[in-house]
């Protein structure tokens, strides 16, 4: 899971965006405003269906500011 959903940042951070973009394949998302420092990113392959399907997740970030549910706002 991706510790985004409860970050101070999540709705102008650059990495977050990126994920998105990833998932939802769309590149039609809003340019950041905030570049976090030290981020990793987890990737889980999962070869169930065909085809191969991706999961991307942040799980660590230097920039992590807790605000539990900013994302819903």
């Amino acid at each position: 899971m991706c510790i985004c959903i409860n970050c101070l940042y999540v709705h102008k951070c650059s990495t977050y965006k990126y994920i998105q973009q990833q998932h939802q394949g769309n590149t039609n998302i809003v340019p950041p405003e905030f570049y976090p420092i030290n981020t990793i990113i987890n990737v889980n392959l999962y070869n169930n269906n065909i085809p191969l399907q991706l999961d991307w997740d942040i799980i660590e970030c230097m920039s992590f500011i807790d605000k539990p549910g900013y994302w819903k706002n």
